[in-house]
């Protein structure tokens, strides 16, 4: 009797023996897949940035290919809309007695004079996108500005002697029609954090994922962060304590994705929401609405960074890294292929002694 009672108790322990290394096979897996993850995150921020480099994303003043246009450049395109509210608010900005009249102490400053970019291709795309009024939009921090801007008679008709019109008229320009102004205030911020240690200030959005759970390919960035703050606009701050980025820019594109062409704006489908831009001139407008036909330029763009703030500091350390994490990569799926068979032989031996 005693030799099937052995049997059995042997039986039992190597259960328990396989049961202990069915788990201690999964726990390897769970770590292995999360060191993973990790290297898939760390390579993805890199060729974001070496991406932008590849897609001449940064362009310099003397390459001589005529797209560099500057901040002064900007400002003459919004001075040639004469008869334009945008064009009689720069007017006053640029002339020193008037520069500080109460009728623009809560302006911000025009649309398009509040941020850079890297590359003419990513100026044309989001220019266009926003579109000439928008551009060409006044943006004041508090309601109490945008009242200022434009006065009303008993009748309730535009005063044409009072605010912005009255200042337009006594220069020679009219205002014609109507013009776009933001109120800060009224704005629905951008709720949630930065990144760390960004000296931009950029906002923590999740990278898109496809089903599969990947980076869509060619994505480089939001919209939203890829437009660049000059010092004077990085510190500004409503009443609330709420930068540009996290309130006008997050208003005017919210979670829009920037593309490296159409064909990869395309296969992301599955992941874009708020609409989405290639530098090819690829444009989503938002989930279902497309864009197509030939793309037009809009007179009044962003200007560029001058310098070589686009492009990472060290590129050929940058290359280096991503072949190395790759390098790592490729290692450890190989681990994790070797442990996910190790795990399958030994389910398949609990199995046959159950």
């Amino acid at each position: 009797m005693s030799q099937p009672n052995n049997m059995l108790n042997l039986n039992d322990d190597n259960r328990d023996i396989c049961k202990n290394m069915i788990k201690q096979h999964e726990d390897n897996l769970k770590f292995l897949n999360s060191q993973s993850n990790r290297l898939d995150e760390s390579i993805f921020d890199l060729q974001v940035s070496l991406g932008r480099y590849y897609s001449n994303n940064v362009i310099m003043p003397e390459n001589g290919n005529g797209a560099f246009h500057t901040e002064e450049e900007t400002a003459e395109q919004i001075l040639k809309k004469e008869n334009s509210a945008a064009s009689v608010f720069s007017w006053l900005k640029a002339n020193a007695q008037t520069s500080n009249l109460a009728l623009t102490k809560d302006v911000v400053g025009v649309v398009a004079m509040l941020a850079k970019v890297e590359s003419d291709d990513l100026s044309r795309i989001l220019s266009e996108f926003l579109g000439l009024e928008t551009m060409l939009a006044i943006v004041c921090g508090t309601y109490e500005g945008v009242n200022a801007l434009e006065k009303y008679d008993p009748e309730g008709l535009i005063n044409c002697n009072g605010g912005l019109h009255g200042i337009g008229s006594s220069i020679g320009k009219r205002i014609n029609g109507r013009f776009a102004v933001i109120c800060l205030e009224d704005l629905r911020p951008f709720v949630g954090g930065f990144v760390p240690d960004d000296p931009q200030k950029k906002l923590a959005l999740p990278k898109p994922r496809l089903p599969n759970g990947e980076c869509p390919p060619g994505f480089l960035d939001y919209a939203v962060n890829m437009i660049h703050l000059d010092t004077k606009y990085l510190s500004f701050l409503t009443a609330s304590g709420l930068g540009l980025r996290e309130t006008l820019f997050y208003g005017l594109f919210s979670r829009l994705q920037i593309y490296k062409t159409r064909n990869e704006m395309l296969l992301a489908l599955p992941c874009i929401r708020d609409g989405a831009l290639s530098l090819d001139g690829g444009m989503i407008r938002k989930c279902g609405m497309f864009a197509l036909g030939s793309r037009k330029d809009v007179e009044v763009k962003f200007p560029l960074i001058s310098g070589e703030s686009g492009v990472p500091p060290n590129y050929i350390e940058a290359e280096d890294a991503v072949r190395k994490l790759q390098w790592e990569k490729s290692k450890l799926d190989a681990d994790i292929q070797r442990e996910q068979q190790l795990l399958d032989y030994r389910k398949g031996n609990f199995t046959r002694q159950a």
